[in-house]
């Protein structure tokens, strides 16, 4: 028997839509789930904002305050897409609702943060799921799965980037982003977020690692009204940027692999360059998200000179089958939100966890805390 769960979306800038377009192709590329979502809430600060959202696609209230969602019975889900700062205490306003809740990385400025918020999602006895949407491509589970099977020996080491340059631009406004006490780290939380995330995905847990951080675009120009995205400000007053644009951590596995994360939000001539590269004593596998649906592996009994080969990903790799009917054709980031959404509605209506929970995102937070008290100590940081 199929039901409605009533959702809402607080934050509607580009990410609160991801989440409401994904929220509309659930039933689609998974007819069999249980729960229908239906738009009942939006919610937005900026003027006009949540009402062109409703207008667009069917939500039956636009807010202002997010605390109205709060306080509607008719919402039973709440997707939580607002800046960084407010994830804490909206994440908390909506668990004590006993609300279930979808909320983008990171949970909160601090690991502190996001332990407050999954204690309190455990304590309402409701589901609470994270953006990390990088672990639910199929190539990756195709991965895990390879890694986890032995094909390519004992893991000795992983290298996982993440370069772009959406804030490469001098020109880009000082937003929120760019200070601590809104936006807590920069690119630590914004990317290497996910690092942590997908090196915990394939290989386990991290037990110490040591990192540097840089500030490469020292000053900015503040914006003279409402921004979103990632807007350009000329002429304003400039002010500083307070946290990273740039990491290099060096990681330590409980298995005994090694590891290099790096991440940067200012890298010239990087547009989503992420992927990572994962060695054994037998062989290799390697993805790129630009290149999302596949794989190369290198595995066999030749160890040296032993080559490569292009695996596409296809039905039977993660949740290829909801989206295509066979191997290379392509998925793209918006599907990656729909498998998203999907682990959200079956952890509600099955009550189980599935997909990435507060607990990934406590551990991803620790292990970003320790890399900015590694960078400003110059030494190795241990993770319980």
């Amino acid at each position: 028997m199929v039901r409605t769960l009533g959702v809402a979306v607080v934050g509607f800038g580009w990410m609160g839509r991801v989440h409401t377009q994904a929220y509309a192709r659930v039933p689609h590329h998974f007819p069999g789930l249980s729960l229908r979502p239906e738009l009942v809430a939006v919610a937005d600060e900026v003027p006009g904002r949540a009402e062109e959202a409703a207008a667009q696609y069917g939500f039956a209230a636009a807010h202002r305050d997010w605390r109205e969602v709060a306080a509607d019975p008719r919402v039973q889900a709440v997707s939580i897409a607002a800046p960084n700062f407010l994830h804490r205490e909206i994440g908390l306003a909506m668990a004590e609702a006993g609300k279930h809740i979808w909320i983008e990385k990171p949970v909160g400025l601090t690991a502190e943060d996001a332990r407050a918020v999954s204690d309190a999602v455990t304590k309402a006895g409701v589901q609470g799921t994270v953006g990390f949407n990088y672990r639910g491509a199929p190539a990756v589970a195709a991965a895990r799965e390879l890694i986890a099977s032995g094909e390519i020996g004992t893991v000795t080491h992983v290298r996982i980037r993440l370069f772009s340059d959406y804030a490469a631009h001098p020109e880009g406004a000082l937003t929120w982003r760019y200070e601590r006490e809104r936006g807590g780290s920069g690119v630590l939380g914004d990317l290497a977020s996910h690092g942590v995330d997908l090196a915990r995905f394939l290989l386990g847990e991290i037990e110490a690692l040591t990192a540097d951080t840089a500030i490469f675009l020292p000053r900015r120009a503040r914006p003279t009204g409402a921004t979103a995205g990632h807007t350009r400000a000329t002429g304003g007053e400039l002010g500083p940027v307070e946290n990273e644009d740039y990491v290099n951590c060096l990681l330590r596995f409980a298995s005994g692999a090694r590891g290099v994360l790096e991440a940067c939000r200012v890298s010239v001539g990087e547009q989503n360059n992420y992927g990572f590269e994962v060695h054994g004593t037998k062989g290799a596998v390697f993805w790129d998200f630009r290149r999302m649906g596949e794989l190369g592996v290198s595995r066999g009994t030749s160890y040296q000179d032993q080559p490569v080969s292009t695996v596409y990903v296809g039905p039977g790799d993660g949740e290829y089958a909801a989206f295509q009917p066979g191997s290379a054709n392509s998925m793209g980031y918006d599907d990656l939100k729909v498998i998203e959404a999907h682990h959200f509605l079956r952890s509600i209506a099955e009550n189980t966890p599935y997909g990435a929970t507060l607990a990934d995102a406590v551990h991803s937070a620790a292990a970003l805390d320790a890399m900015s008290r590694s960078a400003e100590q110059g030494m190795w940081v241990p993770l319980a």
